[in-house]
């Protein structure tokens, strides 16, 4: 039987959508643990003691750009994939704009895939890597006025799963993490009536923490998850139970 070649100790991990948020915490987790980490933004400095290039995903040539520099400051190819950069356009359905939809889908999931698609090239060649997908408990049970970025998320799951059927054999997984609500920003600046309605619907009772997505991440690009592809792990709290 052929053995796939052992990964070193530190690893060359690149983050889209790193500097903030859950992509912020994701990163700082992977650099905590050891490994060479780029992050990718597409405005503003980069986050203290962290690497970043600029990239817009839902451009090709910006992508590829992207990679090309990130490989160079890691001395190699990413061996580990986190696909975080998003955007939201929420509105109604009778009120979403074409634009309003095709702009969520081409940062949300087409991104995903440009990056997927660049990021495999070296994988193939180590015979090895993680791919991690940020997806959304949105994008298995639905969220009203949020047509655009539900179906994105959902077809983060879909690109998953073709990936890992395509390069499974190749010790290359594609995984989905589908967080709940998260303490970020966004929602520090919900009413105490919206914030008590969207925790009356969560069992666990409380929101979630942008260090348990991190944590969530690393088990899933550490050797313990390697034979665990192609699934959809939620974090949320319960929320999404049943989907």
């Amino acid at each position: 039987m052929t053995q796939t070649p052992s990964a070193p100790s530190q690893r060359n991990v690149l983050v889209t959508g790193g500097n903030r948020g859950i992509g912020l915490a994701i990163a700082r987790s992977f650099v905590a643990a050891g490994d060479a980490v780029v992050i990718t933004h597409r405005s503003g400095d980069a986050p203290e003691g962290l690497t970043a290039v600029r990239c817009e995903v839902t451009d090709t040539a910006s992508v590829n750009a992207a990679f090309d520099e990130a490989e160079k400051i890691l001395g190699g190819p990413v061996e580990i994939l986190v696909c975080n950069a998003g955007i939201t356009r929420d509105t109604l359905v009778l009120r979403m704009s074409d634009e309003d939809f095709d702009d969520v889908i081409s940062t949300n999931l087409a991104g995903a895939f440009r990056c997927v698609r660049r990021a495999v090239r070296g994988m193939i060649r180590l015979r090895r890597g993680r791919i991690i997908l940020i997806g959304s408990v949105a994008g298995m049970s639905g969220g009203a006025g949020q047509a655009n970025y539900s179906s994105s998320k959902a077809g983060l799951v879909g690109l998953a799963r073709a990936t890992s059927r395509e390069l499974g054999g190749r010790g290359i997984t594609a995984n989905v993490v589908a967080p709940g609500l998260i303490e970020t920003d966004m929602t520090a600046n919900l009413s105490e009536e919206v914030m008590a309605s969207y925790l009356s619907s969560i069992p666990a009772g409380r929101l979630g923490r942008v260090e348990e997505i991190a944590e969530t991440v690393l088990f899933l690009a550490s050797p313990g998850a390697a034979y665990l592809t192609g699934a959809v792990i939620p974090v949320d709290g319960g929320l999404g139970m049943g989907h």
